[in-house]
C-alpha cells in the first residue's frame, strides 16, 4: 500500500521565487517571460498556465512528468542561482502559485501562475538598471532581454523597466536591483512606491524613462555627428 501526503486547502496562493529572462515580442507589443532550463522555448505572460514541454496532453503537474511551472520556496535560494554565469541577465521573480501543485522539500511544481514582482539586477557594466534591453538572443518571434543602464542601452532595443510592465500587464511590479520601485501599474498606493493618483507613472518611473530618452538622444547625436563629418569630407573631396 502506497502513503500519500494529505491534500493542501491553503486560504491564499503561496509564494514562491524564480529565475526567468524577460522577453520582448518582435513588434514590440509584448513582454513576457521564459524559463532558464526546459521551459526556454515556451514563453509565458504574468498570469499563465502551464503546458506540458514535451507535447503531452496531460495537465501539469503530473506526477509521472516534469511540466509545470518551477519555484522554490525561499527568495535567497533563486537569488543563488543569478550567480551562474549563463543566468547573470535573469531576473528574479516573486509568483503566486495558483491551480493545482505538488509541494516538494524546496519548492512547487504547479499548473497557474501570476507573476506579482519582477527585479531586474544591474546592468553588465555595474550601473543601476533603468531599462532591458536586447540581449543579443531570443527565438522566433520574441527578442531576449537583459538589464541595461542607460549608457549601454543606447543604440540597442530597449524598453524600461515600467514600460516593460505596462506591455506585460496584469498588475505587474518591476523593481530595479536596489529596490527602488520604478513601475506599479495596477497597485493600489500602499502596495507600490513611486504611484500616483489612478496608477499614473510616479516620479521614479518618470526618472527612469527621462534617463533612457536622453541616453537614446545621446546616441542619435553621436551618429549625425558622424554623418556630417563624413558628408563634410566628401564635399571638400569634390
Amino acid at each position: 500500500m502506497r502513503l500519500r501526503l494529505p491534500a493542501e486547502r491553503p486560504t491564499e496562493p503561496p509564494t514562491g521565487y524564480k529565475i526567468a529572462r524577460p522577453v520582448l515580442s518582435h513588434d514590440g507589443t509584448r513582454a513576457g517571460f521564459t524559463g532558464v532550463s526546459l521551459g526556454g522555448a515556451l514563453p509565458y505572460g504574468v498570469l499563465d498556465d502551464a503546458a506540458c514541454v514535451y507535447g503531452r496532453r496531460h495537465r501539469p503537474p503530473a506526477r509521472l512528468c516534469d511540466c509545470g511551472f518551477h519555484c522554490v520556496h525561499d527568495r535567497t535560494a533563486a537569488e543563488a542561482l543569478l550567480c551562474a554565469p549563463e543566468h547573470r541577465a535573469a531576473v528574479l521573480l516573486e509568483v503566486s502559485v495558483l491551480g493545482a501543485y505538488i509541494r516538494f522539500e524546496r519548492g512547487f511544481r504547479y499548473a497557474r501562475q501570476r507573476v506579482r514582482t519582477a527585479t531586474a539586477g544591474p546592468c553588465a557594466c555595474g550601473a543601476a538598471a533603468v531599462a532591458l534591453a536586447d540581449a543579443d538572443r531570443g527565438r522566433p518571434g520574441w527578442r531576449a532581454l537583459a538589464p541595461a543602464c542607460a549608457g549601454c542601452a543606447r543604440g540597442r532595443t530597449s524598453v524600461s523597466l515600467a514600460g516593460f510592465a505596462r506591455l506585460a500587464g496584469e498588475g505587474l511590479r518591476v523593481v530595479a536591483g536596489g529596490g527602488l520601485a520604478v513601475s506599479s501599474v495596477g497597485a493600489t498606493a500602499g502596495e507600490a512606491a513611486g504611484a500616483t493618483a489612478g496608477g499614473e507613472p510616479g516620479v521614479p518611473e518618470l526618472v527612469a524613462e527621462a534617463a533612457l530618452l536622453q541616453a537614446r538622444l545621446d546616441w542619435f547625436q553621436t551618429q549625425l555627428a558622424r554623418l556630417g563629418e563624413r558628408g563634410a569630407g566628401g564635399a571638400e573631396k569634390g
